[in-house]
């Protein structure tokens, strides 16, 4: 990445990506908006090329992309997607890397709702409904399951969860107290100041599975660019540092 220090040579690789500038249609984790929407700002400013999210549950991107969806990249919540699409032909073999490693919290906007941690949280019974993503399609759902059946409180719990079809709508359910608690990824707990509301408890990594989420290039792009570029950027010091600030860890 010299070109990012010597400042003329920027303004001529800028120039030069301008005349072959493209789109790239990115279809993304829900929980990954965020960071996307920062990253999209720098790789556009340097590249030249037009990024386009598209979000959804990692489940319903990959049914979508198997039914001939236009995407370039897939950003999925987890690993196991995008190994499939390169496995039954629909991404290009071998363009998959780890992107970010997600991290799951329990959360509420009530800052007295979440003052024990582990079991103890779920065993005082002062809420009526816990939010978590649909563990079927969403891997943060699924993390969240597995959490739960380790501390041994999903009998429970489990006639008081309300399922989100993704994160983002898991986090909703939150935001407007539609649930009193819920599991989130860690980032979504930030607020526009990245500074964090209401209370929280940071889900130790060893109650769920690793959460690797996996960039993969789909077939149609493989001799695409601006989607090459992208995937390129996601792993410059520059990206992985917007990552890393919105709270996930890096493999």
């Amino acid at each position: 990445m010299r070109w990012m220090i010597v400042p003329t040579l920027a303004l001529l690789t800028m120039i030069s990506a301008s005349v072959h500038a493209g789109e790239v249609h990115v279809a993304v984790a829900s929980n990954f908006i965020s960071p996307l929407k920062v990253i999209k700002t720098r790789f556009e400013k340097f590249s030249g090329h037009r990024m386009i999210i598209i979000s959804g549950s990692t489940g319903k991107l990959y049914a979508q992309i198997k039914h001939g969806a236009p995407f370039d990249l897939l950003l999925a919540a987890d690993s196991l997607r995008p190994r499939l699409l390169e496995e039954e032909g629909f991404a290009v073999k071998d363009s998959r890397f780890t992107y970010a490693v997600g991290r799951l919290t329990l959360w509420s906007r009530d800052p007295n709702q979440i003052t024990k941690a582990g079991a103890e949280i779920f065993q005082q019974q002062t809420f009526n409904h816990l939010a978590m993503a649909n563990p079927k399609t969403a891997p943060y759902g699924r993390a969240a399951l597995q959490a739960l059946k380790k501390l041994g409180v999903w009998g429970q719990v489990k006639d008081k969860i309300v399922q989100g079809e993704n994160i983002g709508q898991t986090f909703l359910f939150v935001a407007t107290k539609n649930a009193e608690l819920g599991f989130v990824a860690r980032l979504q707990t930030r607020d526009t100041k990245n500074k964090f509301n209401g209370s929280r408890w940071d889900v130790p990594p060893d109650l769920y599975d690793p959460i690797y989420q996996d960039l993969v290039l789909l077939k149609r792009a493989r001799d695409k660019p601006s989607a090459h570029a992208l995937a390129k950027f996601l792993q410059t010091p520059e990206a992985q540092k917007i990552i890393a600030d919105f709270g996930y860890d890096l493999k």
